[in-house]
C-alpha cells in the first residue's frame, strides 16, 4: 500500500497474536483477522489505515478464491459418488497384504492428487487401514504415517487448495506447479513406506473391536473402477496438455490455455456423467462448495495476516539476517513455507502466508517463480499437523489415536515433508 509501512514488531505482533487465539479455540478466521488488526495498530496505522491492510491482503487471495470454489465440484464428485473410496480399494487389493503399507501410501497418495482433500483421504482408506492393520499386525502409528505421509506426498501434486495458492502467489499455471512437486512427491512417498515400515511393530496396535466397527464399506452402490477414474483422468489430461506441448515444442498443444477454474468443474461434470450420476449434479456441487467453505474463510482470514505482513518491513528484516548470516537466499522460499504452515498448522493457510508475506523478498534473492513455488509449497508439509490445526485431530480419530499417541506422529511426518522440500530445494534451489 503506498506510503505505508507497518514496523516488523507490529507484523511479529500480530501473527503471534492470531496464533495464540488460534491455539485458545478462538474461530481461525476471526484470529487471522484479529491478529491482524491487532498487529497493524502496534505497527503504527491507523483505524482507517488498518481497514485498507485487511481490505488489500483479502484481495490478493480472491483468485486463489474463485479456484478453490471451482474445484469444489469435482471434490464433492470424487467424494460422495464413492469414486475414491473405488480408487483407493482397487489399489490395496492389486497389492495385498504383503505390501500393506505400500498400498495404504499409495492409494492415499492418489486419491489426495486426484483432487480429494487430503482429511477427507485419510478418513476415506482409515478404515481399509485398521482391517488391514488387524490382520497384518502393524501398529496404528505405521498405518497413521503412511496415511499421512502418502496423503502430504499426493497434496503436492494435487489441484488442491494448496497448491493453487502456491502457484497463483508466483503467478504460474497450476500445472505447472502440479509438475514441479513430482519428483518431491515420489521421494515422500519412499520414504513415507520405509519409516512406517521400520514402526510397524512399535507402538499401539490395532484391536478386533476396532477392526471390525471400521471394516471395508459396502462397495455395492459405488462405481467401477473405469468410470470412478474418468472424472480426475480428465482433469489431469486437460491440466497437462500446455506444460506437455511446452516440453515437446507442439505449439497447437502450447496454446491451449485454459485455467484450472474452468477444467476443475468441468472434469467433475464430465465424471457425474460417466458414472451415470447425472441427476446428482445438484448433491454433488453443493456437497464439494460445503467442504470448501471453511477453506475458503480460513484462505480469506490468512489474506488479512499476509496484507498486514505484506505492508511491513518484516521481509526486508529476514532478508538482511539472511545475508548477515552469510545463509543462501535460496532457503527463504522453504524456510517461509515451514514457518507459516507451523503457525497456522495448514498447509493451504501457510502457502498464502508465506506467498504474500515473502513472495517478492524470495523473487528478489534472484528465485525463480517455479522453483519458488515448489520450495515454499513443499516447506508447508513439514510442519503443518499440529494440535491448533483440525487434520491433527482428524486424522487421530480416525484411527482411535489419544493426543499423546498423535503427537507422536508429527516428527516421522516431518521427516517426510522435510524429505519433500530437500528435494525441492536441490532440485530448483541449487541444481536447476
Amino acid at each position: 500500500m503506498d506510503g505505508l509501512t507497518i514496523s516488523w514488531i507490529g507484523a511479529l505482533a500480530g501473527l503471534a497474536i492470531a496464533i495464540i487465539l488460534i491455539l485458545r479455540k478462538l474461530n481461525p478466521v476471526y484470529a487471522l483477522f484479529l491478529g491482524a488488526i491487532v498487529g497493524a495498530l502496534i505497527g503504527g496505522a491507523n483505524l482507517e489505515e488498518t481497514i485498507n491492510v485487511l481490505v488489500s491482503g483479502t484481495q490478493s487471495v480472491m483468485g486463489t478464491v474463485l479456484r478453490v470454489l471451482a474445484a469444489g465440484v469435482l471434490a464433492g464428485v470424487m467424494m460422495e459418488s464413492g469414486a475414491a473410496e473405488t480408487i483407493a480399494q482397487a489399489i490395496v487389493k492389486k497389492f495385498g497384504g504383503g505390501k500393506a503399507i505400500l498400498a495404504l501410501a499409495l492409494a492415499t497418495m492418489i486419491i489426495t492428487a486426484v483432487g480429494v482433500f487430503i482429511p477427507v483421504a485419510v478418513l476415506i482408506v482409515a478404515p481399509i487401514a485398521l482391517s488391514v492393520g488387524n490382520k497384518m499386525g502393524i501398529s496404528k502409528i505405521a498405518l497413521l504415517l503412511a496415511l499421512s505421509g502418502g496423503g502430504k506426498a499426493g497434496n503436492i501434486i494435487s489441484p488442491n487448495p494448496n497448491t493453487i495458492a502456491a502457484a497463483r502467489g508466483f503467478d504460474l499455471d497450476l500445472s505447472q506447479v502440479m509438475i514441479a512437486g513430482f519428483v518431491p512427491a515420489l521421494f515422500g512417498l519412499a520414504v513415507t513406506v520405509i519409516v512406517a515400515t521400520l514402526l510397524k511393530k512399535k507402538g499401539v496396535m490395532v484391536t478386533e473391536e476396532e477392526a471390525a466397527g471400521k471394516g471395508e464399506a459396502d462397495m455395492s452402490s459405488y462405481p467401477p473402477l473405469k468410470r470412478a477414474i474418468v472424472a480426475p483422468l480428465v482433469a489431469i489430461i486437460l491440466l497437462m496438455i500446455n506444460p506437455i506441448g511446452a516440453i515437446l515444442g507442439i505449439d497447437a498443444l502450447e496454446a491451449f490455455k485454459v485455467d484450472a477454474l474452468y477444467i476443475l468443474p468441468i472434469a467433475g461434470v464430465i465424471g457425474m456423467l460417466a458414472m451415470g450420476k447425472a441427476n446428482k449434479i445438484l448433491d454433488y456441487s453443493a456437497s464439494g462448495l460445503n467442504k470448501m467453505t471453511a477453506t475458503v474463510l480460513i484462505l480469506i482470514g490468512a489474506g488479512g495476516i499476509a496484507g498486514l505482513i505484506s505492508n511491513s518491513d518484516l521481509s526486508t528484516q529476514v532478508v538482511s539476517i539472511i545475508e548477515a548470516s552469510g545463509i543462501s537466499g535460496t532457503f527463504l522460499a522453504p524456510i517461509a513455507g515451514i514457518l507459516m504452515a507451523a503457525a497456522t498448522a495448514s498447509t493451504s493457510t501457510g502457502v498464502i502466508l508465506a506467498t504474500g508475506s515473502f513472495g517478492e523478498a524470495i523473487l528478489n534473492m534472484g528465485t525463480a517463480p517455479l522453483a519458488a513455488a515448489a520450495m515454499v509449497h513443499t516447506g508447508a508439509t513439514v510442519i503443518d499437523s499440529l494440535p491448533q490445526g483440525n487434520y491433527f485431530h482428524v486424522t487421530a480419530g480416525s484411527m482411535n489415536m489419544s493426543i499423546k499417541q498423535r503427537m507422536g506422529l508429527v516428527p516421522y511426518e516431518a521427516i517426510v515433508g522435510g524429505t519433500m522440500t530437500i528435494v525441492a530445494t536441490l532440485m530448483y534451489g541449487f541444481f536447476s
